[in-house]
């Protein structure tokens, strides 16, 4: 079975623990949902997240939600001039059968404008 990966994405108005949580295992619900994956379908999450993020891990998160036997880790993008600020960025690797044009990515929030070619148009989004 062949390893696909879910790109997402969300932001927060600031940098605080509840916020990043709550966007975060938002991104999460809605990368599963919309992919109808399973937690032992999870091979593996990476997440990153800009230098003004410092509050909590991400990861912590996807734990809240109950994935504990799925590998995860968190990393700092690199800076970049004028990028998206207070951004978290999640990769999630899932063993599926789905072709790669059947993969829903997720933007939510300001994120949206990172991939507006592929960002899902769900009233979800909008927020």
């Amino acid at each position: 079975m062949p390893v696909r990966g879910i790109r997402g994405a969300t932001t927060v108005d600031q940098d605080q623990d509840q916020q990043v949580l709550e966007a975060t295992r938002e991104l999460l619900q809605i990368m599963i949902e919309e992919n109808q994956v399973l937690p032992e379908d999870i091979a593996s999450v990476l997440f990153t997240t800009t230098a003004d993020i410092k509050s909590v891990f991400p990861a912590r998160a996807a734990r809240d939600l109950g994935w504990t036997q799925v590998p995860l880790m968190c990393f700092q993008e690199i800076e970049i001039r004028e990028s998206l600020p207070l951004c978290i960025r999640v990769l999630i690797h899932i063993n599926t059968s789905k072709k790669q044009n059947e993969i829903k990515h997720i933007y939510l929030r300001q994120a949206r404008q990172l991939r507006p070619d592929i960002a899902q148009a769900s009233h979800r989004n909008s927020v």
